[in-house]
């Protein structure tokens, strides 16, 4: 940054031929400008202006230095202009690890791109544990507080567990009306991809570990297909099935035994400068992923 300053006062000097009058334009003393020029001379081992009482002129191996100078000053004011226009309008690439909640997720970063279509998302699906500084991640939703004292963190909303099945399954193999009653139906299983280990559904512990397995898949979008076509009963979260409840395509069952919720997080490297790409997308996921959530706190702030 010296050399650069040096620089800009050289490219002045050069243009008003005048300690004094550069000094005036950059705010310092023309003793100050003198000093400077002397220090880059020294550096560089050769003579950049002939001096007189009158007059500063340029030597021919000023003349030329000048010119590599004038560019390198132009591309410096370039690019502290494109940063002055950054920090003013959200724009670039946002790199995002989300989970694999596609149903949740996919209406919300729709809506906004189109509010900040300068802004480029780069999206990485999947339910591994990422590290967000090391994988060079700008921001990641995730279920679950991350411990990681590198990253600032804000939670999005919460959501419920259910268990599910459609009509036509229910009325092939019964109704569950106690906990222990899901030891003779087909459950269908969501694998964890990092441990490989069941999801634990929210019953109790006994009944949980002798659960049947009909299938075992590791995505949403599978489980939610298979209990409206009737093939078993699968837990998920509230917000993935809401469509299908309203339509009558599904229903809850043992709502009085199942408690388990969950929240959402966004997080996000701390420390340092936020861009206006990462602060508008913070802002705008916490306003628009679980908009009951929101209204619910307006009415009840208790």
């Amino acid at each position: 940054m010296e050399s650069l300053s040096s620089l800009n006062v050289f490219v002045h000097v050069a243009e008003t031929r005048s300690f004094v009058a550069a000094g005036r334009i950059l705010g310092v003393s023309a003793s100050a400008v003198g000093k400077s020029i002397a220090r880059m001379e020294t550096k560089l081992k050769v003579r950049l202006f002939h001096r007189s009482t009158r007059s500063v002129t340029l030597t021919a191996e000023g003349a030329l230095f000048l010119e590599r100078s004038r560019r390198i000053v132009a591309e410096l004011e370039a690019a502290e202009s494109e940063l002055s226009q950054l920090s003013e309008s959200p724009r670039g690439r946002l790199r995002l690890s989300l989970p694999l909640v596609s149903t949740l997720l996919l209406p919300v970063l729709g809506e906004f791109m189109r509010r900040y279509p300068d802004i480029e998302l780069d999206l990485d699906f999947t339910d591994r544990v990422v590290d967000v500084v090391e994988e060079g991640f700008d921001a990641v939703v995730r279920t679950g507080q991350m411990v990681d004292s590198r990253l600032s963190m804000r939670k999005l909303g919460k959501f419920r567990h259910l268990l599910v099945g459609s009509p036509a399954y229910f009325a092939e193999y019964g109704w569950p009306r106690e906990p222990q009653d899901l030891l003779t139906h087909r459950c269908l299983h969501f694998r964890y991809p990092n441990s490989g280990k069941l999801e634990p559904w929210p019953v109790p512990a006994h009944v949980d570990v002798a659960l049947p397995v009909s299938m075992v898949c590791n995505n949403i979008e599978t489980r939610l297909c298979f209990s409206v076509q009737g093939l078993g009963i699968t837990c998920l979260p509230d917000f993935s099935v809401r469509k299908e409840l309203a339509r009558g395509q599904l229903v809850t069952v043992l709502d009085e035994h199942v408690e388990r919720s969950a929240d959402f997080f966004i997080l996000w490297p701390s420390g340092g400068y936020m861009t206006p790409k990462l602060r508008v997308f913070i802002d705008f996921i916490s306003e628009r992923l679980f908009p009951e959530n929101k209204a619910l706190a307006l009415v009840c702030p208790n």
